[in-house]
């Protein structure tokens, strides 16, 4: 088998509620087996991620996280996807890394809007200023087309730079601007939380991005408190990301208090039951969301001149 390269150009056959749709079918098949294996240099951390789901296929992607980048004029993330067969095991495509980040990611928090935003939600923030944010105005307004996006960093030049040529609106005040806001989204290398519980109020929704390692997190105890708390998987959220781990320690929630994740789609419990609740949704991005994307892509760039 000759594997197929999938470059980033592969993006012009894809759609968000299609990414949306594969992920609901991935999460009807088996629960898969998933391994990740970090490395850490100070704040840069490599990031080897590998899963196999009985249907679909197996993926190894690797991630090398240097936030100093930034400065460099180069991406803070970077790394390879390998994705293989999964009757032979052999390799059958190397797909592009920055497309999966960007689709998965994005994707992963949309399917979470989806389900738990409120339907009339059009007041959108995103916190941080990053890749990731730019990819959520893009997969946000496939669900919410008429919504006003305002973005909070803590580098006022960075949220212009996103906001002005996208049309959208910068603030400097960002207690102001999470009351304000129906959807909250954070996207930032926070190790220390940004969003404070008695800044929300009933019917927000939050996507937490950000936060990936046991030493980060986005919002502090009280907010992740006040929501009916939801993952995309338990596996490779709950014992291994900050964001979850600390209020865990502290005793400001339990694990009872995380309500479903992705797999409990079909019996109807990742879902808003009203309107004046809040909703959290922690973006864990596992490996296995890498292999439904990868798999996805793969066959819409198989499927391109058909």
């Amino acid at each position: 088998m000759t594997p197929e390269l999938i470059p980033f150009a592969a993006e012009a056959h894809l759609d968000w509620r299609g990414l949306m749709q594969a992920f609901e079918d991935g999460h009807r098949r088996p629960q898969p087996d998933i391994k990740d294996l970090f490395c850490y240099r100070g704040p840069d951390t490599i990031l080897d991620r590998a899963t196999w789901i009985d249907g679909i296929g197996a993926l190894v992607k690797v991630a090398t996280v240097v936030p100093g980048n930034a400065k460099r004029g180069k991406p803070t993330v970077n790394g390879a996807v390998t994705l293989y067969d999964d009757v032979t095991g052999e390799l059958s495509a190397l797909v592009d890394f920055h497309l999966v980040t960007k689709w998965k990611t994005a994707g992963d928090s949309l399917l979470a809007a989806s389900k738990l935003a409120r339907k009339d939600s059009r007041r959108i923030l995103l916190v941080g200023a990053g890749n990731v944010a730019r990819s959520m105005v893009e997969a946000y307004r496939t669900i919410f087309p008429d919504a006003v996006f305002t973005v909070w960093s803590r580098n006022l030049a960075s949220a212009e730079a996103l906001a002005g040529p996208l049309g959208l609106k910068s603030t400097t005040d960002l207690a102001a601007a999470v009351a304000g806001a129906d959807v909250i989204c954070t996207c930032t290398l926070a190790t220390d939380p940004l969003i404070r519980g008695d800044w929300l109020r009933p019917g927000q929704h939050l996507d937490l991005i950000g936060a990936y390692r046991p030493d980060m997190r986005e919002v502090d105890d009280a907010a992740i408190a006040r929501g009916r708390l939801f993952v995309d998987a338990r596996a490779t959220t709950v014992h291994h990301i900050g964001e979850l781990m600390r209020p865990l320690a502290a005793g400001a929630i339990t694990e009872a208090d995380v309500l479903a994740d992705y797999y409990d789609i079909p019996s109807g419990r990742f879902a808003r039951t009203s309107e004046d609740e809040i909703t959290i949704a922690k973006n864990g991005g596992g490996a296995h969301l890498d292999l439904m994307t990868a798999a996805f892509i793969l066959d819409r760039w198989r499927a391109r001149s058909v």
